[in-house]
C-alpha cells in the first residue's frame, strides 16, 4: 500500500475515533471499515490477523458497551421515556448547534424529564449525574477499544 493510501487510511481511522466520541456517529464501525480497508489491500498474514483480532475486540466491545448502562442504572428508575427525551433533546441540539449541540441537548433531556418525574432540581440533577456517568463509562470502554485497534495498526505500519 502506497503512502497516499496509508494516509487516507489513517485518516478514516481518526475520524473513527472521533466518532467514538460524537452521539451519533459509529466510530466504532468507521475504525473497523479504515482496518478491513487496509487488510485487503496489503494481504498479508499480520494484516489478516489484526483484522480477525480487532474484529472479534469490537464485537465484543459492542456487547459490553450495552451491557454496562443498565447495570449503573439499576437503582434509579430510567424509563423509556428517558431515552425520549434524551434523543430528542440530542436532535433539538443537533438542529439548533450543529454537530456540538448534540451533547447538552442530549443532557437537557436527561434533566428535564427527571425534573418532570421528580419535581425537584436537586433530584433530577443527581439522576442526570448517575445516567450522565453510566454513558459516560460505556463510551469510555469503546474508545479504549478503539484506540487499541489503531495503536496496532500504526505498530503494524511500521514494522512493514
Amino acid at each position: 500500500m502506497d503512502v497516499p493510501q496509508l494516509l487516507l487510511v489513517g485518516l478514516v481511522l481518526l475520524l473513527g475515533l472521533v466518532g467514538v466520541l460524537v452521539p451519533g456517529v459509529p466510530g466504532t464501525w468507521l475504525v473497523w471499515a479504515g482496518l478491513l480497508w487496509w487488510a485487503l489491500h496489503e494481504r498479508s498474514t499480520p494484516a489478516w490477523s489484526l483484522l480477525v483480532a480487532a474484529t472479534a475486540l469490537l464485537l465484543v466491545v459492542q456487547v459490553v458497551k450495552w451491557q454496562l448502562p443498565p447495570r449503573r442504572t439499576r437503582g434509579l428508575p430510567a424509563t423509556p421515556r428517558t431515552a425520549a427525551f434524551a434523543g430528542a433533546g440530542a436532535v433539538l441540539g443537533f438542529v439548533l448547534v450543529p454537530v456540538v449541540g448534540a451533547v447538552p441537548g442530549f443532557v437537557g433531556g436527561i434533566y428535564l424529564c427527571e425534573r418532570l418525574r421528580l419535581g425537584g432540581h436537586g433530584e433530577a440533577w443527581a439522576a442526570t449525574r448517575v445516567v450522565m456517568r453510566a454513558v459516560g463509562t460505556s463510551v469510555l470502554v469503546e474508545l479504549f477499544a478503539c484506540l487499541l485497534v489503531v495503536g496496532a495498526w500504526v505498530g503494524a505500519v511500521a514494522a512493514a
